[in-house]
């Protein structure tokens, strides 16, 4: 065990891997001393990132460089370097340096004096992110903290520092959809907000386009609450209710030996209902989706290279055994050749 990990997922940053390995070792030596390691997790980058992370481990022993065999995505990445890390105390950053390293001795501080098992980032203001971004994450956030029962905090990120029992914790829910700052928030303890500014990304894009914001939000709304279905059958039951109305209406306007105006009126009762009926499939399909994953209880990740000392073993993930080309991994055998 070391006094202190910090876990960065990463995709395609090269560009950052330089500088975030330099200011997250001066935090680290500020904080820890010379106890601690720095775990980057190469979620499939298609650039040069793991090359550099290789570079960087042959000249420093306190980096422990993981190599998922594909992309997993951030979360699962992020995963896979808990799941991998040996600190009593763990902090979780952004490979962009949106989140700044040099907060890691405060957050230490906050750690000790308010006897917390997590110290989470709340970011006063976001510089760099358009107004349109600002504005989503601001009400995704608030529609989440409305809809699900667990206490998330508003406008924290990934950005925190967690104890390892915390961490044990974490660990020990095994989902494939995961909103790891929801699960956080879900497992209790003592958590204590520190607030920050954060700041531009040091260099290159965000891998968060819109769409994968609107597939990480859904993950995060549907593993964490049930209020979805709960609209849906609140849907069904007001459209139900209207419906009997309009049967009632009829019955009358036909015992009255009125006329009815009927192809507007019926297109448009059978167009709403089509679309409620459409939208509460979706949602079950939403739900059944997530079943039919977990059912299948697949590794959470896969781990092609390792560089560094690491746990043991892992709870979540597997190992590839070594291959001809390297050493490091988990096992002894080779890749086939013909």
């Amino acid at each position: 065990m070391t006094a202190l990990s910090i876990v960065v997922p990463c995709f395609n940053e090269e560009a950052c891997l330089p500088e975030l390995h330099q200011r997250l070792t001066a935090a680290a030596r500020s904080g820890a001393g010379d106890d601690y390691e720095i775990v980057f997790v190469n979620d499939g980058s298609r650039d040069g990132s793991w090359r550099i992370m290789q570079r960087i481990a042959a000249d420093d022993p306190h980096l422990l460089a993981i190599n998922l065999s594909r992309n997993h995505g951030h979360q699962l990445a992020l995963t896979a370097g808990l799941d991998l890390c040996r600190g009593d105390v763990i902090l979780i950053i952004d490979a962009d340096l949106q989140d700044p390293p040099e907060l890691l001795p405060a957050m230490l501080e906050t750690m000790r004096t308010e006897n917390a098992d997590v110290v989470y980032g709340v970011r006063k203001s976001r510089a760099g992110e358009t107004r349109f971004k600002r504005a989503t994450a601001h009400g995704f956030y608030r529609l989440l903290s409305r809809a699900t029962d667990v206490d998330i905090p508003l406008d924290a990120g990934d950005f925190r520092l967690m104890s390892r029992r915390a961490l044990d914790a974490l660990l020990s829910m095994p989902e494939q959809a995961r909103f790891i700052r929801g699960m956080v928030a879900w497992i209790g303890f003592r958590q204590v907000p520190f607030a920050y500014d954060r700041r531009e990304r040091f260099a290159g894009e965000t891998k968060y386009p819109f769409s994968k914001m609107l597939r990480f939000a859904l993950d995060a709304l549907t593993g964490f609450s049930s209020a979805p279905l709960k609209l849906a059958s609140h849907a069904g039951l007001a459209l139900s209710a209207g419906s009997l109305l309009l049967i009632l209406y009829i019955a009358w306007a036909w015992l009255a030996g009125q006329s009815i105006q009927g192809w507007t009126s019926l297109m448009l009762v059978v167009v709403v209902l089509g679309a409620v009926q459409m939208f509460v499939l979706a949602l079950l399909g939403e739900y059944i989706g997530r079943l039919y994953n977990e059912a299948k209880s697949r590794p959470l990740y896969i781990v092609q290279d390792v560089i560094g000392e690491r746990r043991a073993a892992t709870r979540l993930g597997h190992i590839a055994a070594a291959t001809a080309n390297s050493d490091s991994p988990g096992g002894k055998g080779k890749r086939p050749t013909k």
